[in-house]
C-alpha cells in the first residue's frame, strides 16, 4: 500500500462512491442473465460496503483523512432518521394484526437479548476475546451491531458515535453484520419458496395475509403521487429542517447534563450526538401524525434512503473483511446472537401458529431493515414488499432506544 492515498480530495471519493452505488443499483436492476444468477446469491446491499472497502485496500482513498464520513453521520444521518420515520403509520402497523407486531417485537427482543447472551458465552470461553472497557472494548463496539440489527444503518451509525466505537474495531463490528445478516437472509429466502409446505404443516392461518396483500395495495393506489419540485422541497425543508433543530437543542441538553448531572455520562446522556438522533427519531415520529407524513407519496422515505446508502457508502470505506480472520472470537459471538433471534423467533412462531410471513419479515425488518426487508416480504409476494418496509420503518423508530438499552446491558455484562 503507498505511504499516501490516491486521491485525498473529498469531492472525487464522493464521485467514486456515488459511482460504485450507481453500479451497484444498476446491475441489480438489470435483466442480463449474468446479473440475474449474480444478485441471486450476492446482495447488493452487501456491495454496497464491500466496493468502497476496497478503495481503502488498495490505498486509493484513506478514511481517516476524509470528511465524508462526518458530513454524512452529522447531517446526512438526522435527516434521514426524520424521513423515515416521517411515514410510520401506527394506525396500519396495527391493523397488520397482533401477531405480526408479537414477531416484530419478539425479534427486537431476541436482539436486545442475544448481544448479552452472546457475550456472557464467549467471555465464559474465552474471556481476553470480549473483556475490558475501555475505547476498544468489544462490548462499544456491538452496540453498533445491535443498532443496525434492530434498525439499520443510521442507528448503527448512532450508536457509534453514542458509544465512542473506534473505527478499527468498528471495521470488524461491519464485517460482522453483514456476514451475519447476510447468511440469515439467505436462510429466510430459503424459507420463503417453502413457505406454503411450512404453512400447511403448522396448521398456520394465512387468511391474514390476503387481507393483508388488499390492504396494502390500496394504501399504495391512495399515496403514490408524481414527484413535483415542490414536493421535493418540502421534503428537503422537512429532513434538514428537524435537523437543525436536532442540533440546536442537542448540544444545550448535552452540555447542561454534563453541567449540572456528570454521573448521568455512563448512560451516554452527556453525549451531544445521542440528543441529536433521538430528537431527530422523536421529531419524526410526532410529524408522521400531522399531514407531513403525506409526502411519503412523493417519495419521503426514497429521499431518506438514497442518503443512508451515501452513509453506508462512507461506512464501507473503513470497512475490514479480513479482520475477522484475526480474531474469530468476535465471528462466533455474531454466531450466537443471530442464533439466539432465530431461536426466539422460532420458538414464537410455533406457539403462535402464525404464517411463516409474518416470521421471516418481523426478524427482517430487525436485522437488514428497510433495506432488505421488503426484498424478504416480497418472495412471498410482490405486494407484501410494503409491508416489509413499514415495519422495518418501525424498526427505524425503536432501533436507536433498543440499541441503547441493549448497549448498556451488554456493558453490565462485560465490565461487571
Amino acid at each position: 500500500m503507498p505511504d499516501a492515498p490516491l486521491v485525498t480530495n473529498d469531492a472525487v471519493v464522493l464521485g467514486l462512491l456515488a459511482a460504485l452505488l450507481g453500479l451497484v443499483f444498476y446491475t441489480e436492476q438489470s435483466e442480463h442473465p449474468f446479473w440475474v444468477r449474480f444478485y441471486r446469491w450476492v446482495p447488493g446491499l452487501l456491495l454496497c460496503y464491500f466496493l468502497p472497502s476496497l478503495l481503502n485496500s488498495f490505498g486509493i482513498v484513506d478514511p481517516e483523512e476524509s470528511r465524508l464520513y462526518f458530513v454524512s453521520s452529522r447531517y446526512l444521518l438526522p435527516a434521514t432518521l426524520v424521513l423515515l420515520t416521517l411515514s410510520v403509520d401506527l394506525q396500519s402497523i396495527l391493523r397488520l394484526g397482533w401477531k405480526a407486531l408479537a414477531m416484530f417485537f419478539t425479534g427486537t427482543i431476541g436482539v436486545v437479548a442475544g448481544g448479552p447472551i452472546a457475550l456472557l458465552i464467549i467471555g465464559t470461553i474465552s474471556p481476553e476475546t470480549v473483556g475490558g472497557d475501555g475505547p476498544d472494548a468489544v462490548w462499544r463496539g456491538l452496540t453498533t451491531v445491535a443498532g443496525s440489527w434492530i434498525g439499520g444503518g443510521a442507528n448503527q451509525t448512532a450508536m457509534k458515535e453514542v458509544f465512542e466505537v473506534g473505527d478499527a474495531l468498528f471495521s470488524q463490528m461491519i464485517a460482522i453484520d453483514i456476514i451475519w445478516a447476510n447468511l440469515w437472509m439467505a436462510i429466510l429466502l430459503f424459507l420463503a419458496g417453502q413457505a406454503d409446505i411450512i404453512d400447511r404443516r403448522s396448521g398456520a392461518d394465512t387468511r391474514a395475509i390476503e387481507d393483508l396483500k388488499r390492504r396494502v395495495e390500496e394504501f399504495q393506489a391512495k399515496t403514490r403521487r408524481p414527484l413535483t419540485l415542490p414536493d421535493l422541497m418540502l421534503v428537503v425543508a422537512v429532513g434538514f429542517g428537524a435537523t437543525g433543530v436536532a442540533h440546536a437543542l442537542g448540544g444545550g441538553i448535552a452540555e447542561w447534563i454534563g453541567t449540572n448531572a456528570p454521573a448521568l455520562e455512563r448512560l451516554s446522556l452527556t453525549s451531544t450526538f445521542f440528543w441529536i438522533v433521538v430528537i431527530a427519531t422523536t421529531l419524526g415520529l410526532a410529524l408522521s401524525f400531522t399531514p407531513a407524513r403525506n409526502l411519503e407519496g412523493a417519495g419521503a422515505s426514497k429521499l431518506g434512503s438514497g442518503m443512508l446508502y451515501i452513509l453506508i457508502a462512507s461506512i464501507g470505506l473503513g470497512m475490514d473483511v479480513t479482520a475477522i480472520v484475526r480474531n474469530p472470537g468476535l465471528f462466533a459471538v455474531g454466531g450466537i446472537w443471530i442464533a439466539v433471534h432465530a431461536g426466539l423467533l422460532l420458538l414464537m412462531a410455533r406457539i403462535l401458529r402464525v404464517p411463516l410471513f409474518y416470521m421471516a419479515v418481523g426478524s427482517q425488518a430487525n436485522v437488514g431493515g428497510a433495506a432488505s426487508a421488503p426484498v424478504v416480504a416480497s418472495a412471498f409476494h410482490p405486494s407484501l414488499a410494503p409491508a416489509g418496509v413499514l415495519l422495518a420503518v418501525l424498526g427505524y423508530a425503536v432501533g436507536t432506544y433498543a440499541a441503547w438499552i441493549c448497549g448498556l446491558i451488554m456493558q453490565a455484562v462485560a465490565v461487571g
